[in-house]
């Protein structure tokens, strides 16, 4: 096993046994549901958003070690930020996960998120570790979708 490997069992594993901002937001102002039928993964995302910034945001469902940890550490890393910025964290971190890039491929630098590359190399669990990000991008574009692993979208019935 190489360090990145020790380093995204360690990561994983910790957010899976202590996820961040995990239960339920009162008052939201954006939200989304996300679906991962391969596996049954759940996602319920709720954010609070001001002034164009995701001042709060919480998840809560139920998923396998990379789903919980990847929402867990995504809800850490654009809480605070303006829409457009999440957005491009966003799509830089499904870039990641998805195309074989070398660090320093993306003009967003995504820290300790980028211990989730090695998932690439697993395409079953690349739809894991994505299905929040999928539906905090549904969430964010607010057009009543519900998000699904690998980033498509079904109508949400009101």
């Amino acid at each position: 096993m190489t360090e990145l490997d020790d380093l995204y069992q360690e990561v994983v594993l910790e957010h899976k046994r202590n996820p961040r901002n995990f239960g339920m937001l009162e008052s939201h102002t954006h939200g989304a549901d996300g679906h991962n039928p391969l596996c049954g993964d759940q996602v319920r995302l709720r954010l609070n958003v001001e002034n164009g910034r995701i001042e709060d945001l919480r998840f809560s469902g139920e998923g396998c070690a990379i789903s919980t940890a990847s929402a867990s550490m995504m809800t850490e890393a654009v809480k605070g930020k303006r829409l457009e910025d999440a957005r491009a964290l966003v799509d830089a971190f499904l870039d990641s996960i998805t195309r074989d890039r070398e660090n320093g491929d993306t003009a967003v630098n995504l820290g300790k998120l980028s211990v989730f590359r090695g998932v690439r190399r697993f395409p079953s669990r690349v739809k894991c570790a994505g299905l929040a990000w999928h539906t905090l991008k549904s969430a964010m574009d607010g057009d009543g979708t519900s998000a699904t692993g690998d980033g498509e979208t079904v109508n949400v019935p009101e």
